[in-house]
């Protein structure tokens, strides 16, 4: 469905800091600022989980790693 934009070591990078920003109104309670955490923690999330970034998609930047083209 999506076209995959961000190489492993990206995506795993952002589910580990979704699983720190998603429970943060829980942790530290509901406030402005960790219900905006929650919400950067869930676009993180599905960002690792999908492996397509819009933001990338909309500046044309893609980190996957190419495969080698025969010469």
């Amino acid at each position: 469905m999506f076209e995959t934009n961000q190489n492993k070591p990206e995506r795993v990078l952002r589910f580990l800091v979704a699983l720190v920003l998603l429970p943060a109104p829980v942790l530290a309670g509901v406030s402005a600022y960790t219900i905006g955490a929650a919400v950067v923690g869930g676009i993180l999330a599905f960002n690792a989980l999908s492996g397509t970034c819009m933001t990338y998609k909309a500046f044309g930047v893609n980190t996957c790693t190419l495969p080698d083209s025969p010469e």
